[in-house]
């Protein structure tokens, strides 16, 4: 079994076809070259956990802010909905978002709104590295982790 089967791992040459291919001048490197090339993309694959999913090609990369396998640059504001019923936080709530993130509450702080569905939020990092979320049209903020 080659590198590339055992892991998930399909070639530039084999994502795409033959005309796109040589209509992006990739037909005219050498084989060290396109070899070089495969590399960074393998590496940047499993770097970015994307060996072996069932992502299609084209298809943007997981966004992986939050978690400890992110990237140092993924640092931006992350703007989703809480889905269902939100009425403030105590103790150890889990928001589950739109996009598919789940964070969890991680200081014992309280925090009363008005019953509200599927509220905006954003999610910041904060200077040392915290997340924090905010509800939209309040000025308060929690700090929180990523579980998903």
């Amino acid at each position: 079994m080659s590198l590339n089967a055992a892991t998930g791992f399909s070639s530039i040459e084999e994502r795409m076809t033959g005309q796109e291919f040589r209509e992006s001048g990739l037909h005219k490197l050498s084989d060290e070259e396109l070899a070089a090339l495969n590399r960074w993309i393998r590496q940047r694959s499993l770097a970015e956990g994307e060996a072996g999913s069932s992502q299609a090609v084209g298809e943007p990369a997981a966004d992986r802010r939050g978690l400890r396998s992110a990237r140092k640059t993924d640092s931006g504001p992350i703007r989703s909905n809480i889905v269902g019923s939100f009425d403030g936080w105590s103790g150890n709530n889990i928001f589950t978002l739109e996009n598919g993130m789940v964070w969890q509450q991680a200081e014992n702080r309280t925090f009363a709104s008005r019953p509200m569905e599927n509220p905006a939020v954003e999610i910041t990092q904060g200077l040392l590295g915290n997340w924090y979320l905010s509800v939209e049209g309040y000025n308060s903020r929690i700090k929180v982790n990523r579980i998903k």
